[in-house]
């Protein structure tokens, strides 16, 4: 079961790649690279329930908040807006 949703994540990752390669704003492809960050934040908390290492649910957390954060510092940027609003 588990190899069944890393592949349909690994598939999700390659569809995420070519919108990031071919996308045709910046905001298609900063939507790409967010949508892997999801992606990579999914592997990274499967791969932590699958081996049973907690470590790996902190790095999971982590990721999502740096992920977030990323998120918000773009959208500003395309809005022109200064980070400090």
């Amino acid at each position: 079961m588990s190899s069944v949703i890393f592949s349909i994540l690994a598939i999700g990752g390659f569809l995420c790649l070519y919108r990031i390669y071919q996308g045709p704003s910046i905001a298609d492809r900063a939507v790409g690279v967010d949508i892997m960050g999801i992606l990579f934040v999914g592997i990274t908390a499967l791969t932590a329930l699958f081996y049973e290492q907690a470590f790996l649910m902190d790095l999971s957390i982590t990721l999502t908040l740096f992920s977030f954060i990323g998120s918000l510092a773009l959208a500003k940027y395309l809005e022109k807006r200064s980070l400090d609003d």
